[in-house]
């Protein structure tokens, strides 16, 4: 089994976690959530010699996507639809469908709501949830996870029990429900019978904090054992 590596890289004011996924045998990668000040993160595509094929979004507020046209501009512009993932000079934006119109909206990306609008390129590469996409020979599940946002996404790989898992849950704690866009009741569905269905020795990658596990956000996070 090839067992994808997921390296963090932490950006930003507000402390975004995102993400570039090797596998040992390519130089082939994902660029997962690309927000504020991304420097670091693609400097070190350049110097590892790495080769972004996609950059997925697990969610479109701005702290997740702000850095994404800086991304296009070093790895290359989107493709217009039906071009392969990974056709040289393209870079694909993969979203979820409920959040179509959010890159280029600063009301919906949140960042209008604090005075600094940002927008970027739209995706071109529109998720329902239930795909599987495949890196390098690695599966990874799509899973639709609202509340936090209406298009909230996980990428879930089974075989190594490891998932990106956005703003839905933090170790500790879970994402915020009360911006305009969010849904309380759908954050509640998507922890309890979505993320509480992972395997306890699942590891979770957050979108803000430190990597936990499904089974210690089960035994100890306040909100997965009162609700809220």
């Amino acid at each position: 089994m090839t067992t994808p590596k997921i390296t963090i890289f932490t950006l930003g004011d507000y402390q975004t976690n995102c993400f570039i996924v090797t596998t040992p045998d390519s130089q082939d990668c994902w660029i997962v959530d690309c927000g504020y000040s991304p420097q670091p993160l693609l400097d070190s595509i350049e110097k590892d010699g790495l080769k972004p094929i996609a950059l997925l979004l697990t969610h479109c507020h701005s702290d997740h996507m702000a850095g994404v046209d800086l991304a296009l501009s070093r790895f290359g512009p989107p493709g217009p639809p039906g071009t392969p993932p990974g056709t040289a000079g393209t870079l694909p934006i993969y979203v979820h469908e409920a959040e179509c119109g959010f890159c280029s909206d600063p009301m919906l990306n949140l960042s209008g709501m604090i005075g600094q609008p940002v927008t970027c390129s739209e995706p071109d590469r529109i998720l329902k949830g239930g795909e599987n996409l495949d890196l390098n020979g690695t599966s990874w599940r799509v899973v639709h996870a609202p509340g936090h946002s209406p298009g909230g996404i996980l990428f879930v790989h089974d075989d190594s029990n490891q998932a990106i898992v956005g703003d839905t849950l933090f170790a500790g704690s879970i994402g915020r429900f009360d911006f305009p866009t969010s849904n309380a009741d759908a954050l509640r569905h998507t922890i309890s019978e979505v993320l509480m269905s992972l395997p306890d020795d699942m590891t979770i990658y957050p979108g803000h904090g430190p990597t936990t596990t499904i089974g210690a956000e089960r035994s100890s996070n306040p909100y997965v054992i009162n609700g809220f």
